[in-house]
């Protein structure tokens, strides 16, 4: 039997092929990004004219993914805006201090490296074992704060991305028994800083694999990215379990936190609940008062959920 070889041009072909549709899928990966990150900048007017934006880079995948997609949006936005980049460097062990200042250098944008040891005030007080992110993120803020004020900018740009919004939304719920969230545009407690989160509309596969292809110097983070059994890694399961089995759902609860109903909840503070009355007047948007649930029609019907009707 006569063995069958593929042409060297054939190959050639083939491989050429195969790299320009890599070629092309970046690509539209680099234009979905810009489109979302601007998206999310014009929805919550993060970003004005004559800012100065403080991009927090920690080294992980998001905030690479934020400070390039800002660098990218900063040459087309029709209005001006500074950036500088800044990295707390908390002295973890082992720490690689010199990645970050040389790939800054490599794209010629002002920069501020902090050196504060946070790691040893948090293992000091931490019990070994036990959740060492909510000190670690307040003495983070205080001293990013601290240093907005002296490179005087007026906006802090935070990596979080959309799969960080959801999950803080279900810890919130979860364990705090809150319906509190990440909001992507916020003002410190002294009122003296805007907090903005770009990349809320963005996904963190898609921070991932844009990683990947920008080949970004990742610096894993050794203070709490060993801590396998944190509330919000079972939160970030769930939500990719969700995904897997039932395609929409996760990007259905995303979509819910812009549509709130504060009338159909029981804040009490947040709606007027005590002073509602009946006016006789109908109301613009009709009769919400018994509204069929959402699952009651089309192909997102649970079993075993008997939907309302109006007239039950």
């Amino acid at each position: 039997m006569q063995e069958t070889t593929t042409a060297p041009e054939n190959d050639a072909a083939l491989s050429f092929k195969q790299n320009e549709k890599i070629v092309y899928e970046n690509n539209k990966l680099h234009k979905r990004l810009c489109r979302q990150v601007g998206q999310a900048i014009g929805d919550f007017n993060m970003i004005e004219d004559g800012d100065k934006v403080m991009v927090c880079l920690s080294g992980g995948k998001d905030s690479y993914a934020l400070l390039d997609i800002l660098m990218t949006l900063r040459e087309r936005a029709p209005i001006k805006f500074d950036i500088v980049a800044v990295n707390l460097d908390q002295k973890q062990p082992n720490f690689p201090d010199h990645i970050l200042p040389a790939y800054l250098k490599q794209l010629d944008i002002p920069f501020h490296i902090e050196n504060q040891d946070t790691y040893s005030i948090v293992k000091r007080l931490i019990p070994e074992g036990k959740t060492t992110c909510s000190l670690c993120s307040r003495l983070r803020r205080g001293i990013l704060y601290r240093v907005a004020d002296e490179l005087g900018a007026n906006k802090i740009a935070l990596g979080h991305h959309r799969d960080d919004i959801m999950e803080t939304f279900f810890l919130n719920m979860f364990f705090g028994a809150k319906i509190k969230g990440m909001p992507p545009k916020l003002q410190s407690d002294d009122g003296k800083h805007i907090v903005i989160r770009p990349l809320a509309y963005v996904k963190e596969a898609d921070t991932e694999r844009y990683a990947q292809v920008k080949n970004f110097p990742i610096i894993p983070c050794d203070l709490c990215g060993s801590q396998e059994n944190l509330q919000r890694k079972q939160i970030k399961g769930m939500l990719r379990e969700w995904e897997k089995k039932f395609p929409g759902r996760v990007d259905n609860i995303f979509s819910s936190l812009s549509t709130v109903v504060p009338s159909h909840l029981m804040d009490k503070d947040l709606f007027g609940f005590a002073d509602l009355k009946a006016t006789g007047e109908a109301m613009a948007n009709g009769d919400i008062a018994f509204d069929e649930e959402p699952c009651s029609t089309g192909s997102t019907s649970i079993p075993g959920i008997i939907p309302l009707r109006a007239d039950n």
